[in-house]
């Protein structure tokens, strides 16, 4: 295999099966977030009618209320989304740290690591990406390696694939062997 034919960024990023997922997400966070609020003001209505502790309308505004923050919370991604840019930045810093974290309603403390790769913009913002106990990014990405941010989508490029067995989709960032095309997930091109 040739291996050199993985060096630089893909113009598969604006291939027809991804732009569609990037308007599918967009239309799918919307079309979620109406439904949870349906959802949460249906179930609001419900409560108020048959509980004694609290009588609609009051039981109405509480649910119209939470239904509104997770449409703000749904229209914000989306802005989000579409205000971001493409960049190209490069791997500066990679650490691991042990910490420690309370067990929600428990008693007791659990240990983690915290894998944690610093991309530095080539504007000079700092970009990083933190994982607990799961390693595989922080051994995919090189202190050195240049990557690109592309628009709309929350993962990064590496520029120089050559010596990479995985990929991961730029779309819904599932792990990928090398050697396919298509994303077994998603069915988006790999940026490869």
């Amino acid at each position: 295999m040739f291996k050199n034919n993985r060096i630089g960024y893909s113009l598969k990023i604006y291939d027809p099966a991804m732009v569609k997922y990037i308007k599918g997400t967009n239309r799918w966070s919307a079309i979620f977030s109406i439904i949870l609020a349906v959802v949460v003001i249906t179930g609001f209505y419900i409560y108020g009618e048959r509980s004694a502790e609290m009588e609609n309308p009051e039981a109405i505004y509480i649910g119209v209320a939470i239904a509104a923050m997770f449409i703000l919370i749904a229209l914000y991604q989306i802005i989000s989304r579409y205000k971001s840019t493409t960049w190209d930045g490069t791997v500066i810093d990679k650490k691991i740290k042990k910490l420690r974290k309370s067990v929600k309603g428990q008693d007791y403390y659990k240990d983690y690591l915290e894998y944690r790769v610093t991309i530095q913009a080539d504007n000079g913002t700092n970009h990083p990406i933190t994982v607990e106990d799961d390693d595989m990014l922080y051994n995919y990405y090189q202190v050195g390696n240049r990557v690109r941010h592309h628009k709309s989508l929350n993962t990064y490029e590496k520029y120089d694939k050559s010596g990479d067995t995985i990929i991961f989709c730029n779309a819904c960032a599932s792990l990928n062997d090398i050697n396919d095309d298509y994303c077994f997930r998603c069915k988006c091109p790999l940026l490869k």
